[in-house]
């Protein structure tokens, strides 16, 4: 059987959005809730999992500009998922520390996602 090769698991950016997207489903897979809030958790991990997902997407593409667009998607859906944290965080349904904690890993990624913006349009 042939192996099939894509790109887009060689960039780290969507490796380390990849592993936080398993970190907040793990997350929300034992929140101390009765989940009557399902909406609000399910869209937790809408958005977590559109990062890596945008960054793969945008690998894909065939030209820079669509390519920039879809990382531009990614960082906006970081701001969602924090502010989504953040909620959580305030309704006692997750820890400041944890909060801290993926805030710290998100900046992280944001950041190498601006990179990858800047350096492809630097080319």
């Amino acid at each position: 059987m042939k192996k099939v090769y894509f790109k887009f698991k060689e960039l780290i950016v969507r490796q380390k959005a990849l592993e936080f997207a398993d970190q907040v489903i793990q997350i929300t897979e034992n929140l101390n809730t009765d989940r009557k809030h399902f909406r609000l958790i399910e869209q937790l991990e809408s958005s977590s999992t559109s990062i890596a997902q945008d960054i793969s997407e945008g690998k894909g593409r065939y030209s820079k500009k669509e390519c920039v667009q879809y990382l531009y998607i990614s960082r906006a859906s970081f701001d969602e998922t924090v502010t989504l944290l953040n909620l959580f965080q305030r309704r006692n349904w997750i820890s400041i520390e944890l909060l801290e904690q993926l805030e710290e890993k998100a900046f992280e990624i944001a950041n190498m996602i601006k990179g990858l913006i800047n350096s492809i349009n630097n080319k």
